[in-house]
């Protein structure tokens, strides 16, 4: 098949691109700056505001799977550029086409709109792919780890140090960006057969991941024996504060993602599971976590 691809230079777009050539699809990418040759991939250099280059890049696409998102941003205006506008654009571009079928990228944390901008633009851009009149899926991912994520390696070198700093207690879901890869690309290879559908993957641990279960999940893969430190919602967001005056728009730990982090729920809804005979996990996450951590040492990360 010919499928499009957006965010496919970011950390679940590059594992996306690199499994949709290992099945001989050929990919159109979307990408900001110059990229080498691949076999089976043609880049197409834009962003979300380049309305061309969303032409182009779902032109004569079978699918069209919007993975590009923002995950930080200074203000709500730039969630909304980055989430909705972004994602309006897609949409528009891949109907311009004559393109179909659409697999969004969304996040749980749309469940809960109100908890953050983040989450608002992520239910906006949901809402927008609802309205639509494409084959559309929507896959709500929880935290998603794997070799070249920049987002949960915080929580492996803090656990290296030995004390992994969390939110107040609750749970969450996670999945390894491979399994939720190849999720996306049985939707985009399906035919419309799940359009319509609204699905949250994970890796089958039923109840999710209480957060000091994950802690001492990644103390293992790092080889450290950890101290899970659950800190008030208030520290949290103190801290957020200042991660934000020291690291600037390089900080991790937002004021705003300081505000969906203290929610104590994010496990993915049973009901919301995608059918078995789509698509299972398989990789099991204690597994899964020890080779994102050599993953990470083979890179000088940790």
């Amino acid at each position: 098949m010919k499928i499009a691809i957006s965010g496919a230079t970011g950390f679940v777009g590059s594992t996306l691109l690199d499994l949709a050539i290992s099945e001989d699809h050929e990919v159109r990418a979307l990408t900001r700056r110059e990229q080498p040759e691949r076999d089976g991939v043609t880049w197409v250099r834009g962003d979300l505001a380049a309305t061309d280059a969303l032409e182009t890049l779902c032109t004569d696409a079978d699918a069209v799977v919007h993975v590009a998102g923002v995950v930080n941003a200074p203000d709500k205006a730039g969630f909304v550029a980055g989430n909705v506008t972004g994602t309006k654009a897609m949409l528009d571009a891949a109907r311009a086409a004559g393109t179909q079928r659409f697999v969004h990228v969304s996040s749980l944390s749309a469940r809960e709109p109100f908890l953050s901008d983040y989450g608002k633009s992520k239910f906006g851009a949901e809402v927008a792919v609802e309205a639509s009149t494409l084959n559309w899926t929507i896959v709500r991912p929880p935290a998603i780890y794997g070799p070249r994520d920049t987002e949960m390696f915080e929580l492996f070198k803090a656990a290296k140090l030995g004390v992994v700093p969390l939110p107040p207690e609750g749970r969450a879901s996670m999945i390894h960006a491979a399994d939720l890869a190849a999720l996306l690309l049985a939707l985009a290879t399906d035919g419309g057969a799940h359009a319509g559908k609204v699905y949250d993957p994970d890796d089958g641990r039923e109840g999710g991941w209480r957060h000091v279960e994950m802690a001492k999940a990644i103390g293992e893969a790092v080889g450290r024996k950890v101290t899970p430190l659950s800190m008030p919602a208030m520290l949290v967001k103190g801290a957020a504060r200042i991660d934000r005056m020291v690291r600037g728009t390089k900080a991790k730990l937002t004021p705003d993602r300081a505000s969906y982090m203290v929610h104590p729920d994010w496990t993915a809804d049973p009901a919301h599971r995608p059918p078995a005979d789509l698509w299972q996990p398989r990789i099991e996450t204690g597994e899964g976590l020890k080779q994102t951590a050599q993953w990470y040492r083979g890179e000088g990360w940790l």
